[in-house]
């Protein structure tokens, strides 16, 4: 196919993803909200990431966390491995003093046996010093044989509903990185167990246009579903600025401009920061021209996953390593 062909059929591909949610009014000053999916809830167009705050000093996680808050995000991501439980404990303590009735707070466990998935949320509401998280999301599923262990008896969809109907979670959702195809499996599995997520998250950027796309392969389907779609990984981990390709805005704006709800994205300074939430205050949907310029300016970056390590390595695969928080 040629060069301008592939461009028109990406771009065309891309659209026939769907439509944005509706963002709430919003003043150049406001971040815009967006809802998410069958939850009805209401939240920021960019979540702030919680892998990234382990990075920082207590109080400088916890000066972010509330900064963010302060000017407008309402969606917080974490995880139970990240930093070993610190990076939920830090979140926990910028959570005090009234900030946990200004979130949506979501986290995610690892276990994909009833009892560990158990453990893991347990301890995750502990170091978040929360009585109930708003969303809980099964992370990595990167595996083929993931959906199977997740609703096999006694495997972690047990417990979760379990522990919504005990009001410790409100919605339940999934995450992975690995592959579009596995994705598509774990919808399928639990379609097939009468039972659809609330949300969904996965990588999307200007990099998975152009190889294994999640945006043009699992959106669709997810919107159809009205599943709530986080996206994750805007700058590719900070592999895509590097290339000279799209600048960290171009970028957002990109994620943002997908048919999804809100794009996490990692904040490891205060400078990172103000970036985010500045490209989403003058964020506007891209023209067709416009996003014709992004795509074909990465097109050849993004050829065979290059600079997407987390689809194509196991760097990034945390479960790999550590089998034994899958239970």
């Amino acid at each position: 196919m040629k060069r301008r062909d592939f461009l028109r059929s990406a771009v065309a591909a891309l659209a026939a993803t769907g439509v944005a949610p509706a963002e709430a009014q919003a003043t150049e000053e406001e971040i815009p909200r967006r809802v998410l999916g069958r939850t009805g809830q209401r939240v920021s167009i960019i979540g702030l990431g919680g892998a990234h705050i382990g990075a920082l000093s207590d109080n400088a996680a916890i000066h972010l966390v509330r900064t963010a808050i302060d000017n407008g995000v309402n969606f917080l991501d974490n995880s139970w491995d990240y930093g070993h439980g610190r990076n939920e404990t830090l979140m926990g303590r910028a959570l005090r003093d009234g900030y946990r009735q200004k979130v949506f707070l979501m986290t995610k466990i690892d276990g994909r046996t009833a009892a560990l998935a158990q453990q893991q949320l347990e301890q995750s509401l502990a170091r978040l010093e929360v009585d109930h998280v708003d969303l809980i999301q099964f992370h990595e599923v990167i595996r083929m044989d993931d959906p199977e262990r997740v609703f096999a008896a006694g495997g972690g969809i047990e417990y979760l509903e379990r522990a919504r109907a005990d009001g410790k979670v409100r919605f339940i959702g999934f995450t992975g990185h690995k592959s579009p195809e596995i994705h598509l499996h774990m919808i399928d599995t639990a379609s097939r167990h009468g039972f659809t997520f609330d949300t969904v998250q996965m990588p999307l950027n200007v990099m998975d246009a152009h190889f294994d796309s999640f945006a043009q392969k699992v959106v669709p389907v997810a919107n159809r579903l009205r599943m709530g779609i986080l996206g994750m990984k805007p700058l590719g981990c900070g592999a895509i600025p590097p290339t000279h390709t799209a600048t960290p805005v171009e970028c957002l704006h990109y994620a943002m401009n997908l048919p999804i709800t809100t794009v996490i994205a990692g904040c490891d300074s205060m400078a990172v920061l103000e970036q985010t939430m500045d490209a989403a205050r003058t964020f506007h949907p891209l023209s067709s021209q416009e996003l014709t310029a992004i795509l074909a300016k990465t097109a050849a970056a993004g050829q065979a996953g290059r600079f997407e390590a987390y689809k194509t390595t196991e760097i990034y695969d945390g479960t790999s390593r550590n089998p034994q928080w899958l239970g």
